[in-house]
């Protein structure tokens, strides 16, 4: 029974391995994006991100779930271009000023600004590499310097033109989401539940305000002192202590209990732990549909690793500007040319 049930769970892996690997064949490449771009025009670009990264890295841990999720808020609103880097302006209220971006650390926004300095100081590099590249870069970076595995990032995006906080609205997933808002979400990007699945990993590092789960932890439903059910007691009465009630907003606490300041997949052993701190964590392991991807993950790094590499290498396709029409190089990331 027991050798059977592992010959399954073999199967899945496999399957899954397939899927993901096939799914990142079949997604075109944006045709223009490629690893080395910069080969010609800026040789060293991906060693002076990588200093520059490490260095801000070394000054504060917020530099890696700061990065990653600035990456993945941008690529969400009308694509991979940097847009939300972009300052508002008295004519223009930019994406960064939307309510759901309001939370993006500052620390990922300097972490851009300042490896986009450490570029341009080089003359032959000056004014030729992307904001969007170097935060794709950039990311790619924190996630390896803070445990997780390290890729080859397509390049050659260029920067929006365009950055509106109405934009925003709708486009990005939100903590309360069930499982077919969540793939519903990704799909409108093009990726697949398993990239979904893969991507919510980033919950593995950073942290959260206590406003954006204290419904699941204080009168849950409406019902006075009820706490919801889909939550490990003992983590609830943790949660609750962290985050009492009329906690001042500022207060904020780490997603992963476990390794919060390492980047494995730590995240899957604690949904399945009932420890999921938003409900769109936790449903990844309650509903059987992705249970079995989040078991899998759970006890395999490697297959996690690799499925996470293909999710990124996806989500760094997402609507990339590539001619003149769509974009450009901006010389300074927070304001348009």
């Amino acid at each position: 029974m027991a050798a059977a049930k592992k010959h399954n769970v073999d199967l899945l892996l496999l399957l899954i391995t397939a899927i993901t690997a096939a799914s990142l064949l079949l997604q075109p490449t944006s045709a223009q994006l490629r690893q080395n771009f910069y080969s010609r025009i800026c040789p060293n670009v991906e060693s002076i991100v990588r200093a520059a990264v490490t260095q801000k890295f070394q000054q504060t841990f917020v530099t890696v779930p700061g990065t990653l999720r600035l990456f993945f808020h941008d690529c969400f609103v009308n694509g991979c271009d940097a847009s939300v880097i972009v300052a508002s302006t008295a004519n223009n209220k930019a994406e960064k000023d939307n309510p759901d971006n309001l939370s993006l650390a500052g620390d990922g926004f300097d972490t851009v600004i300042k490896a986009k300095a450490a570029v341009d100081a080089v003359p032959q590099c000056r004014n030729k590499v992307s904001c969007a590249d170097i935060l794709a870069m950039a990311t790619r970076d924190v996630i390896s310097l803070s445990g997780g595995p390290s890729y080859a990032v397509e390049l050659g995006r260029l920067d929006g033109l365009v950055s509106t906080a109405a934009s925003v609205n709708g486009k990005l997933p939100q903590p309360t989401f069930n499982l077919n808002q969540l793939t519903n979400n990704f799909a409108a990007n093009g990726l697949s539940q398993t990239d979904m699945i893969a991507l919510s990993a980033a919950h593995t590092v950073g942290f959260s305000h206590c406003a954006r789960f204290s419904s699941r932890i204080y009168d849950f439903g409406g019902k006075k002192g009820a706490v919801d059910p889909s939550l490990n007691r003992t983590y609830a009465k943790e949660l609750q202590a962290m985050c009492p009630r009329n906690v001042p907003a500022d207060v904020a606490i780490n997603m992963d209990p476990v390794t919060p300041r390492t980047f494995d997949n730590q995240y899957y052993r604690n949904l399945q732990q009932k420890k999921g701190l938003f409900t769109s964590d936790q449903i990844l392991a309650d509903d059987t549909r992705s249970r079995k991807t989040v078991n899998i993950w759970a006890s395999n790094s490697v297959a996690f690793n690799k499925a996470f590499i293909a999710a990124m290498t996806r989500l760094g396709r997402v609507g990339v500007k590539t001619t003149a029409s769509q974009g450009n190089i901006r010389r300074d990331c927070s304001v348009f040319n």
